[in-house]
């Protein structure tokens, strides 16, 4: 039997050696700079050398940077991701964090080559992901049974300045943000494939999966994030128990006697992804903590991609503008905020910036601007009642205030009900 390494945090430099082995580099150092939650790994800075003038120029030409030779010298960074050690297979979140972990390796390796220098994300170098494949076995390779590692690019000498962890972005790194999003989403559409069964279900429905066949999933999630209705049912339900929460009686309970669902529900049904044009990548949990910005912040480069899936741009919009645009971007008046709130002139600018570099080389019909505002409204509902149902945090006075004017929007809730009713036809020709 395989000798199995230890857990991650015994010995991640023995995993970076022999992975950096097989590209002719040699460690020089390996500092943890921080444990994944609840003890699932960890992410390490990589110093390293190159031993021949090849992986020197291989190394170059990964981190765009001028050519050298043999014994320079390159950050690297290693995700390293080593479960705690016990049956969890009934645990939603544990399923959830594994199959995160498979979708970014998957990410890393087979969807950012393919990406182009448009989009700026880190390039990977090695990976785990192949070693149980058919083929040559690489030194070492008994030693990473039972682990998942990823070597790839830092970012940071190219974007050195790190957004804080629920902290607001400056105005040109908002702006920033909002264009390598909108270049993301525009170059996914090139990449789509017309067969979606390879990508990943919902967690308890991808594990069911895979013990009826023994296969399932091998690519990113059929829909990205984390946060949407299918995934989030307990939480639903503690909500629509909530009796003393006025987003409980707003999202929760069913529209009509004639209609089985509630708003939450019907906004869940447009937003699930059903191969439609407009459909592109998101990223899934677009924040300030998840980008790196150039010194002048124009620069972002986005990081951890364990929710990257099918969806609509504007759910990627929904959580910036929530978690990371400071509120004078958003209103005119950020010491008042009515309890009713129309889309102000800051958020449209915003927004209009996006949508026009979405549609750089399409045409407008391609998108049109209304209907990508109410998507748009739709991901706004959609992100309320999950915070409504999980803790509410960010610009929450704001958020609030316009899912209370979408909601008393009679227009809005027509064309949800007629979007709801042609995401059931389509549906049932989305290849699962």
């Amino acid at each position: 039997m395989a000798r199995k390494p230890a857990n991650s945090p015994n010995d991640p430099s023995q995993i970076a050696t022999i992975m950096l082995s097989w590209h002719a580099l040699e460690l020089i150092s390996c500092t943890t700079l921080q444990t994944l939650w609840a003890g699932y790994g960890q992410i390490c800075a990589l110093n390293v050398r190159a031993t021949t003038d090849k992986a020197a120029a291989d190394l170059c030409q990964l981190c765009g940077t001028d050519l050298q030779g043999a014994g320079s010298t390159f950050p690297l960074i290693l995700k390293l991701i080593s479960p705690p050690s016990h049956n969890r297979t009934a645990d939603e979140g544990h399923l959830r964090k594994m199959l995160s972990y498979e979708v970014e390796q998957y990410f890393y390796s087979e969807v950012v080559p393919i990406l182009g220098d448009e989009v700026a994300v880190a390039k990977c170098l090695a990976s785990t992901r192949y070693l149980n494949a058919d083929g040559p076995r690489r030194d070492g390779q008994e030693l990473l049974e039972g682990l998942m590692a990823t070597i790839m690019v830092d970012l940071r000498p190219a974007f050195p300045v790190s957004g804080g962890k629920r902290s607001a972005l400056s105005q040109v790194q908002v702006h920033g943000a909002l264009d390598w999003l909108a270049r993301f989403h525009r170059r996914s559409w090139d990449l789509l494939p017309r067969v979606f069964d390879g990508y990943v279900l919902p967690p308890f429905e991808e594990s069911k999966r895979r013990e009826g066949s023994g296969s399932g999933g091998d690519g990113l999630w059929l829909n990205g994030g984390y946060t949407y209705l299918a995934t989030r049912r307990m939480e639903y339900r503690s909500l629509l128990q909530d009796s003393g929460s006025v987003w409980c009686e707003a999202l929760c309970t069913r529209v009509s006697d004639e209609s089985p669902l509630s708003i939450a529900e019907m906004v869940a049904l447009v937003l699930t992804p059903c191969g439609r044009d407009i459909e592109s990548y998101i990223h899934g949990d677009v924040k300030s903590e998840n980008l790196f910005t150039t010194s002048a912040g124009d620069g972002v480069a986005f990081f951890d991609f364990q929710y990257v899936g099918l969806g609509l741009g504007a759910c990627d919009l929904a959580k910036l503008f929530t978690c990371s645009v400071p509120m004078h971007m958003l209103v005119d008046d950020e010491d008042y905020v009515p309890e009713q709130l129309a889309m102000c002139k800051g958020e449209k600018e915003l927004l209009q910036r996006y949508h026009s570099n979405l549609l750089q080389n399409k045409g407008s019909e391609f998108y049109e601007w209304n209907e990508f505002c109410r998507h748009w409204e739709t991901a706004l509902v959609d992100w309320c009642r999950f915070q409504a149902s999980w803790g509410f945090w960010g610009n929450t006075e704001w958020l609030e205030a316009r899912v209370r004017s979408i909601l008393s929007d009679l227009e809005w809730l027509a064309w949800l009900d007629r979007s709801v009713k042609k995401s059931q036809r389509l549906d049932g020709a989305f290849a699962t």
